[in-house]
C-alpha cells in the first residue's frame, strides 16, 4: 500500500492501527477492517480539502489496484475491497503538539486524533492484566458480532479497558459476566477518546435506543449468570449451551 501511495505522495512514515494493530480483531478477518495510516508530507496540506486528498489517494491507489472489485472514499479513508479482507487507507499529517490530523470529509475538517496513544494505552492495560485484557476484549467484541454488530467496537475496547482498569481478570468466565453486569450502565455514556483530544466515542451502531443498547447487555448479563451456576452445579454441558446463547459458534460445543 505504501509503494501504491508513494508513486505520486511523498510519504514520510506509514503504520498499521485500528483493532488490527492492537490485537483485538476477530475473525472472520472479510468482516473487519484493516487500517493503515499513511503520513504525508505536510506540503499537501494546504493543497487539498479532506474530500479532494481522499479522492486523490483513490485515483493513485485504483492505478495500483485495477482489477480489484471495489475502491470507494468513505468519510476519513479509501477503502479497499478484496475478496477476503478489506484495507482502509487513511492519509494523514503530523498534528502540531502531537498526534496526527486525518480528513473528515462528511463534515469537512481535519480531525484531531493519535492511534498509537490507543495502542500504548491497550498494550499497558493488557500487561497489568498478564495478559488476559485482549482476549477478552475479543470475547466481547465476538459478542458484539454475534447481535448484528449492536455497539461500535473501538468504544468496546475502550468500555472494557475501562471496566477492568484495578479489576482483578480472576478467570474469562467472570470476567466477561463482570464487564456484562458493568456495561448495562457504562453503555448509556459516550466513552472519552483517550487520545486525549476531548472526543468522545459514541457506542451505538445498529441499536437505535438506550434502552435497546442496555437490553442487550442485560440479556447477555443473565445468561452468563446462569452460565456460572450451572457450572457450579456440575452441569457443564447446560453450562455450554448457556455461554453458546451468548457467543454462538465463538464458543465451542460440549464434547
Amino acid at each position: 500500500m505504501r509503494e501504491a501511495v508513494q508513486q505520486e505522495f511523498t510519504v514520510l512514515t506509514s503504520f498499521l492501527a485500528g483493532s488490527y494493530a492492537r490485537s483485538t480483531m476477530i475473525a472472520p478477518l472479510k468482516d473487519s477492517d484493516i487500517d493503515i495510516i499513511v503520513v504525508l508530507d505536510p506540503s499537501y496540506f494546504s493543497k487539498y480539502t479532506p474530500a479532494s486528498l481522499l479522492d486523490r489517494l483513490r485515483a493513485v491507489l485504483l492505478r495500483t489496484y485495477p482489477k480489484t472489485p471495489k475502491i470507494s472514499r468513505n468519510g476519513q479513508a479509501v477503502t479497499i475491497t478484496f475478496t477476503d479482507f478489506v484495507v482502509d487507507v487513511v492519509p494523514a499529517f503530523n498534528r502540531n503538539g502531537g498526534g496526527y490530523l486525518i480528513p473528515d470529509s462528511v463534515n469537512k475538517r481535519w480531525i484531531s486524533t493519535d492511534p498509537t496513544a490507543h495502542a500504548s494505552l491497550l498494550t499497558a492495560q493488557n500487561k497489568a492484566h498478564d495478559g488476559s485484557l485482549v482476549p477478552l476484549i475479543k470475547m466481547i467484541k465476538g459478542w458484539n458480532r454475534i447481535i448484528n454488530g449492536a455497539f461500535t467496537g473501538f468504544y468496546l475496547e475502550l468500555m472494557t479497558t475501562d471496566i477492568l482498569t484495578n479489576v482483578t481478570i480472576s478467570d474469562f468466565p467472570s470476567g466477561v459476566r463482570y464487564v456484562f453486569d458493568k456495561g448495562r450502565d457504562k453503555i448509556k455514556y459516550k466513552q472519552r477518546d483517550p487520545a486525549g483530544f476531548g472526543g468522545y466515542i459514541n457506542p451505538l451502531n445498529n441499536v437505535n435506543t438506550v434502552d435497546d443498547a442496555v437490553s442487550r447487555f442485560t440479556t447477555a448479563y443473565n445468561r452468563a449468570v446462569k452460565a456460572e451456576e450451572l457450572a457450579s452445579a456440575n452441569k457443564i454441558p447446560a453450562a455450554f449451551e448457556e455461554w453458546r446463547k451468548i457467543f454462538d459458534d465463538y464458543f465451542p460445543t460440549y464434547g
